[in-house]
């Protein structure tokens, strides 16, 4: 499919036996996709076959113009909008049984079978990454180059901020993060640690820093006909606004700095607010509230297991 925002490159070639020519649109964005179609064209000159060749390179042409215009992968992407019902589970066997609009869930743990699985009962499916963060135990961990591996994360074994000023190095690891997800049917992503700025990382990350990373992931997945969330990140919601599809929160409620987080829910975009157990929350707590904000929050234990209380 031709993906907006991004440039193409085609070729129009005639078979030596005359009866068959061959068009090649090949993307130019970083991502390895190939579209190749060969047409039978019969009973014509070579002269007439040379006219079709050119009618079809104008009209591949066309196509890439119209796919890049304004709002055109928007539309084909998911939006979710206020009043959106959710599951968050990071951690077991994912339970199916929950009859809300969306998943959000661990896109390496889950296979496309788990996606599908969501599709068929009307849910979409959210694949949950790491974009700010090295975790040891992720299959592709040791493809992270030492210098961009920071310090600990306070609180999560294994785990260690990036340098996400470095983003020609964690491109190609990211970029396989979104394909991943991308062929396993996902319908969005959720990219976590994406904060660092405002954390003990090791590096001199400044919020300049952290809006052109968090820019360039939203790209990438709308290069892909994603749809993205801005996990946390609460001072630069604002500024991010116009690159996200929607929002997800931690402890907000808990927190105070929920109000932040308006932004979105004015440009009727859904903003999935997570509260847990551990900090004494209770759906009479924060419920009313989340109402008042448009906000779609639920109550989790902080393993992410299966179990939810919704408001």
């Amino acid at each position: 499919m031709i993906q907006p925002n991004l440039q193409y490159v085609y070729d129009v070639s005639i078979r030596p036996e005359g009866e068959i020519f061959q068009v090649r649109l090949e993307r130019k964005s970083g991502v390895s996709e190939t579209t190749a179609r060969d047409t039978p064209v019969r009973g014509v000159g070579r002269r007439d076959l040379l006219v079709v060749v050119i009618v079809a390179a104008l009209l591949v042409s066309l196509a890439v113009l119209l796919a890049g215009s304004p709002g055109a992968d928007a539309a084909a992407r998911w939006r979710p909008e206020p009043g959106t019902s959710w599951q968050w589970q990071l951690s077991g066997k994912v339970n199916t049984s929950f009859n809300v609009d969306a998943y959000d869930i661990d896109g390496f743990d889950n296979s496309s079978r788990t996606v599908g699985t969501l599709h068929r009962k009307g849910s979409k499916a959210i694949c949950y990454i790491s974009a700010g963060s090295w975790e040891n135990w992720r299959p592709d961990a040791g493809k992270f180059p030492k210098s961009v591996i920071g310090n600990k994360y306070e609180g999560w074994a294994g785990e260690r901020w990036l340098d996400i000023r470095r983003i020609n190095q964690l491109a190609p690891i990211m970029r396989a993060r979104m394909n991943m997800c991308k062929s396993k049917g996902f319908d969005a992503i959720e990219p976590d640690n994406i904060d660092g700025y405002t954390n003990k990382t090791g590096f001199r990350i400044t919020s300049g820093d952290q809006l052109r990373y968090n820019k360039w992931l939203a790209r990438e997945a709308h290069a892909r006909g994603l749809s993205i969330g801005l996990k946390n990140d609460e001072g630069q919601a604002k500024a991010l606004v116009p690159y996200f599809d929607w929002a997800m929160t931690e402890d907000c409620f808990d927190e105070g700095w929920c109000s932040k987080m308006r932004p979105f829910a004015a440009s009727n975009k859904a903003v999935f607010a997570a509260e847990y157990t551990d900090t004494g929350a209770t759906p009479a707590r924060f419920c009313s509230k989340a109402r008042s904000l448009h906000f779609d929050a639920i109550l989790k234990k902080r393993n992410l297991g299966a179990w939810r209380r919704g408001c």
